[in-house]
């Protein structure tokens, strides 16, 4: 199991992810499940680092807003809002938690503009 384990998490090298484990008929089958801050870390497309050392690390790098709705539609699953406009909003506030940019403006800002309109989130 813990080979399996090391497999499915190789993608995921230096950050926290959480492993769903399917047991049936006494075969263990690993599932990554990525938290949005993974998701959102993962685009950023930084090398990776190592935990231990290297506590609370701010990102300094932009992502693009549809790298953000792609992100977005992965956790609608998980998330508690309506309609994707409110899950790209969700995955703003973590982009901003992280300390990271989006089009090379604050997340919040750009949660403001889809609040108020100026930014269309396309349904599907």
């Amino acid at each position: 199991v813990g080979e399996d384990i090391a497999k499915a998490t190789g993608d995921w090298k230096g950050l926290r992810v959480t492993i769903r484990l399917t047991v049936k008929n006494r075969q263990a089958a690993v599932s990554v499940v990525p938290s949005a801050s993974s998701l959102v870390i993962k685009a950023l497309k930084e090398p990776p680092r190592d935990r231990k050392k290297e506590k609370n690390i701010k990102h300094t790098k932009s992502i693009p807003l549809d790298e953000i709705i792609e992100i977005a539609r992965k956790m609608q699953f998980k998330s508690m809002a309506k309609d994707l406009k409110g899950t790209v909003k969700e995955i703003l506030g973590t982009a901003f938690s992280t300390g990271c940019k989006v089009d090379g403006r604050s997340p919040k800002d750009i949660s403001d503009d889809i609040e108020a309109g100026e930014i269309e989130i396309p349904e599907k």
